[in-house]
C-alpha cells in the first residue's frame, strides 16, 4: 500500500497564541508543539487523561472544516446553544500532502457526542429529497442499533475511504473481540487510500502495524514503541501477574 497523506502535518503558530498561561494553549503537549508530522496511513494519540490530545484532536477537526460534535464536513449543527471553544485552532497551521482533493471522503468520530451525530443522521434522514441516507448508516437508524453496532455500521459503511478520518476514543464503543473487528475495519479503509488520526487507550487498537504513536505527557509531545507504551505495558503487566497486582492494588491482608 502507497498512498500520499491527506494531512502532512500540523504546527503551532505561536505568534497566534495569546498568551500560554490560558487553556489550552497551557497544556504542556501544546505548550512545547513545534511541529507533529503524520504518518500517511495511521497516527494514534495516547497519554493520560487531560494531557491535550483529544483537544488538538478537535483542533485538526475544526481547521479541517468538520464540526465540533464530530461528523462529516456537511454536518453543521449544535446541541446546545453554546459549544465549549476551543481556541487552538486559531492558531494551528496544516501542511497537506499532495493528494488531497477537493471532495474527498472525512469524518470525525467523537465517542462524547456521537449520540448528537446519530440524532442529527436521523433528521437529515427526515428531510424530503434526502434519498435513502441510512444506506450509509446501515440501513437503519443508528440509535436502532447498539453503541458498538452503530460504529461498526459507521465504519464499514460510511467511510468510503480516499480521505481523512479523526476518531477520539473510538474503543469506548467497543469490547474488545469488536475492537479486533475494528482493526480489520481500519486496515480495509487504509487499503482503500484513507488516513486515520485516532486519540485513544486501547492496547488492541495500538497494535496496528506501522502505525506512528505520539505519547502527550508533561514534556510534551514524543514518538514512541507500541511496545514502550504504559497502555501495552500495563495490560501486560496485569494479565501475566493478576493475583499478586489485585493483591497490591487492594491491599489485601490474611492476617
Amino acid at each position: 500500500m502507497t498512498h500520499e497523506p491527506f494531512l502532512e502535518a500540523i504546527f503551532l503558530k505561536r505568534s497566534s497564541v495569546p498568551s500560554f498561561d490560558v487553556y489550552p494553549y497551557s497544556i504542556p503537549a501544546i505548550k512545547h508543539l513545534e511541529q507533529l508530522t503524520f504518518h500517511p496511513w495511521v497516527t494514534f494519540f495516547i497519554g493520560e487523561n487531560g494531557t491535550g490530545k483529544s483537544t488538538l484532536l478537535e483542533a485538526i477537526a475544526r481547521v479541517e472544516g468538520f464540526n465540533a460534535e464530530g461528523g462529516s464536513r456537511n454536518f453543521h449543527f449544535a446541541s446546545r446553544k453554546e459549544w465549549p471553544t476551543n481556541d487552538l485552532a486559531w492558531a494551528l497551521g496544516v501542511r497537506r500532502g499532495p493528494s488531497r482533493l477537493k471532495g474527498s471522503d472525512g469524518y470525525f468520530f467523537r465517542a462524547e457526542s456521537f449520540f448528537n451525530v446519530a440524532s442529527e443522521v436521523d433528521r437529515l434522514a427526515d428531510e424530503p429529497g434526502s434519498g435513502n441516507l441510512l444506506r450509509y448508516y446501515g440501513g437503519l437508524s443508528l440509535h436502532a442499533q447498539s453503541h458498538g453496532e452503530s460504529f461498526l455500521s459507521l465504519i464499514v459503511h460510511r467511510f468510503a475511504g480516499n480521505g481523512l478520518y479523526l476518531m477520539d476514543e473510538p474503543e469506548a464503543a467497543l469490547s474488545p473481540q469488536r475492537q479486533l473487528s475494528f482493526l480489520a475495519a481500519m486496515h480495509d479503509l487504509v487499503r482503500r487510500g484513507g488516513q486515520l488520526i485516532i486519540a485513544t487507550h486501547s492496547p488492541i487498537l495500538l497494535g496496528y502495524p506501522q502505525a506512528t504513536i505520539y505519547e502527550f505527557t508533561e514534556q510534551g509531545i514524543q514518538p514512541i514503541e507500541y511496545e514502550e507504551t504504559q497502555n501495552y505495558r500495563i495490560t501486560k503487566a496485569f494479565l501475566n501477574r493478576r493475583q499478586q497486582m489485585l493483591k497490591e492494588l487492594l491491599d489485601e491482608d490474611d492476617s
